[in-house]
């Protein structure tokens, strides 16, 4: 079952046999029936949207068809009212968590490319306790929407969809390159397709209010129930699924393609295991079919480990026209209950201020060589006073490679301007399995992601 965040039409003919009552609620008006306001804004009709892309019927002649449309669909109804708290926030993440699967979030803080903003603590105690305990201790799956602030803003100032417990998803349009409003970020895993194109009418086809149907659905709010679809089929076909191995199976079967950054900023990179990552577009475009059939034969991946792996505390000043460099060496917690060897998520918690932080910029790059820009100038940011305070910026590019070694942080201002600013502490902190994930897999392929996977693995413990 998956769940929508906004209003949704359940009374709609392609969407009510798929509808499942018990597990919705209207927290803006405190009663179970999660029905929008019916006005013609798009803000009202985004939930109807959504949930037509994974679950609207087959085969009745109404508008398409859903992504796993077998598939029950819920609505959570919160966003439409005049203020928002960490409280409802929280008790919308948090609602049914043994009868949802996956949670699918087309929303989160303005994307003016100015704002740094997440989770408050209710919040984000309540998706750690969703993947922590939700489907009876596999976990649910939190799909999040990359965002639409386009190349003046940075998703991993976003801190839903620069998470490690969600899974954020860009769009590209129908011929392979990014839509406008796509933004860069080293956080997100995976993309599927959306409308970016000139005309309004190559949009996604899905359900919409007064029964009627749309092919003007966009946006990364449009790519994200793909994705949800997607992961639907998937748990499909094998219900035992964790929350993480949903993450590495997306890892390993989205695909490259034909996506291409139509400004050329952003190449594809292969990291220091084989698998190639673009800063745009994640790991690939999800492949639904290539998942669902890994997905019947995958072994439940390794415990994961968190590893405080080190930290610069002085306090560093970041120079007008060149870069701050600081390493962090480190044995990954060789030796302790934490050791990580195999790395799927890092983090880098900085604090840092300057005259404009939106001039800043940041790079990691791993012990294996692999350099990702943590963050991106953001034009609009014309923040002098806050800073970034102890902010997660998070980077899955170096998934499945090994951690231990010296770590970089690159710190600068892209600016025709002169800049001055400090950086204050850098704690570097890798999530990942002590032992190989893919051992007790056999790949079908020896050309597939995970072949290549796993004989990298294989060859550094000869």
């Amino acid at each position: 079952m998956d769940k929508i965040f906004f209003g949704v039409d359940y009374m709609h003919p392609d969407l009510k046999y798929n509808y499942n009552a018990e597990a919705s609620y209207d927290f803006s008006s405190n009663d179970p029936y999660p029905y929008p306001r019916y006005t013609d804004d798009w803000f009202n009709s985004h939930g109807t949207r959504c949930a037509g892309e994974v679950a609207a019927a087959r085969d009745n002649g109404i508008c398409g068809v859903g992504v796993a449309y077998d598939s029950k669909i819920a609505g959570i109804r919160m966003l439409d009212q005049p203020y928002m708290t960490d409280l409802i926030e929280a008790n919308s993440m948090g609602h049914e968590p043994n009868k949802i699967h996956i949670y699918s979030a087309s929303w989160g803080p303005t994307d003016d490319g100015k704002t740094v903003d997440g989770p408050r603590n209710a919040t984000m105690r309540a998706i750690v306790q969703g993947v922590n305990e939700g489907r009876n201790g596999l976990g649910n799956i939190y799909v999040w929407a990359s965002g639409d602030g386009g190349e003046e803003d940075d998703c991993n100032c976003d801190g839903y969809a620069a998470s490690m417990w969600t899974i954020s998803i860009n769009s590209a349009i129908n011929d392979g390159q990014n839509a406008h409003y796509d933004e860069s970020c080293s956080s997100t895993l995976a993309s599927t397709f959306s409308n970016g194109a000139k005309d309004p009418n190559t949009g996604v086809a899905t359900t919409d209010l007064y029964g009627k149907c749309t092919t003007t659905h966009s946006g990364t709010s449009a790519a994200a129930p793909e994705a949800a679809g997607v992961f639907a089929l998937a748990l499909e076909a094998n219900p035992m699924l964790t929350w993480r191995d949903v993450q590495h199976l997306t890892v390993l079967t989205s695909k490259r393609n034909s996506l291409f950054d139509a400004k050329n900023r952003f190449h594809w990179t292969m990291n220091g295991v084989g698998l190639e990552f673009n800063h745009l577009f994640g790991f690939g475009v999800l492949d639904a079919g290539a998942m669902v059939t890994l997905a019947k034969q995958w072994r439940t991946v390794p415990p994961r480990y968190h590893c405080e792996a080190g930290a610069v505390l002085q306090q560093r000043q970041i120079p007008s026209s060149n870069s701050l460099i600081l390493q962090i060496e480190t044995n990954a917690c060789k030796g302790t209950d934490t050791e990580v060897n195999y790395l799927e998520h890092v983090q880098s918690v900085i604090s840092a201020n300057s005259t404009r932080r939106g001039d800043l910029e940041l790079f990691l790059t791993s012990p294996m060589g692999t350099r990702s820009m943590i963050l991106s100038r953001r034009a609009n940011d014309d923040d002098h006073r806050d800073g970034f305070t102890k902010w997660p910026f998070m980077a899955t590019h170096t998934w499945g490679e090994y951690p231990q070694g010296v770590w970089t942080l690159e710190v600068k201002f892209n600016s025709q301007q002169p800049r001055s600013g400090w950086l204050k502490e850098w704690s570097l902190v890798l999530h990942g399995t002590k032992e190989p994930p893919y051992r007790s897999l056999s790949p079908a392929s020896p050309h597939s992601k995970l072949a290549i996977v796993k004989k990298a693995h294989e060859d550094r413990n000869m």
